[in-house]
């Protein structure tokens, strides 16, 4: 499931830097070509660059050219809408932010996949984020929006680091930092996460007891709380 949707985020900012791309490829008056290669440059900059650099290669555009034809297509149709808009700089702006936070999630998430530690993840996450930004204002002739007042990489930043915390911490059959490990170290790990404590009801472990014991005693303390929880919902 999480794989899944983290293909569909990476398509829809794929979109999203493709069609900003565009737009500031219209503001410039360039032609269908130049419209193309914006779009192309911004939907996958930043993700050409996360795979260089973490040694997924070939990158994934290559892998999959419906990434680079669905960048064409977007920048060919917005050639003949791009007058619609009033203000093309407040939309690129509103779809920049929808694209950065979409590409900090899936940078961090594809890093993690490679099996890169929390650090490396939340980088790649920024890179990805921001890089296809970058590249679309050099070659629109724009000064780079990390550069102007806009929060940009910071957010990047905030957005990865916090997505990559969240997985870190997640530590159930799909965390990707603590898929290696059986059920039971995994389990041991959210007990160190919440101090030693049953999750659901606070009550401490007995620290000295195997694994298997306090396994068994951390089960029972969340069903006899569940229990309860279900009488006093009954009383009520």
């Amino acid at each position: 499931m999480i794989d899944s949707a983290t293909t569909m985020l990476d398509w829809f900012g794929v979109i999203v830097f493709a069609i900003t791309g565009s737009l500031v490829a219209s503001r410039k008056q360039m032609d269908v070509v130049g419209f193309a290669m914006l779009a192309v440059a911004t939907g996958i900059g930043g993700g050409t660059l996360r795979d260089m650099l973490l040694g997924s290669l070939p990158v994934f555009w290559v892998q999959q050219s419906a990434y680079l034809a669905t960048c064409v297509f977007v920048s060919v149709l917005v050639f003949f809408t791009a007058h619609i808009p009033q203000s093309r700089y407040r939309f690129v702006l509103w779809l920049d932010a929808l694209g950065l936070a979409t590409f900090a999630a899936t940078g961090a998430q594809k890093a993690a996949d490679a099996g890169a530690n929390l650090a490396v993840a939340v980088l790649m996450g920024v890179i990805t984020a921001t890089f296809g930004g970058i590249i679309r204002d050099l070659l629109g002739g724009e000064s780079p929006i990390i550069l102007r007042r806009e929060i940009y990489v910071s957010a990047a930043l905030a957005g990865a680091a916090t997505f990559a915390c969240l997985v870190a911490l997640d530590v159930d059959a799909k965390s990707h930092w603590l898929r290696p490990l059986p059920s039971r170290s995994r389990f041991v790990a959210r007990l160190s996460i919440t101090g030693g404590r049953c999750p659901d009801t606070g009550h401490a472990l007995d620290q000295t007891a195997p694994e298997s014991e306090a396994h068994t005693h951390a089960l029972g303390c969340c069903d006899t709380h569940k229990m309860s929880s279900r009488a006093r919902a009954r009383a009520w």
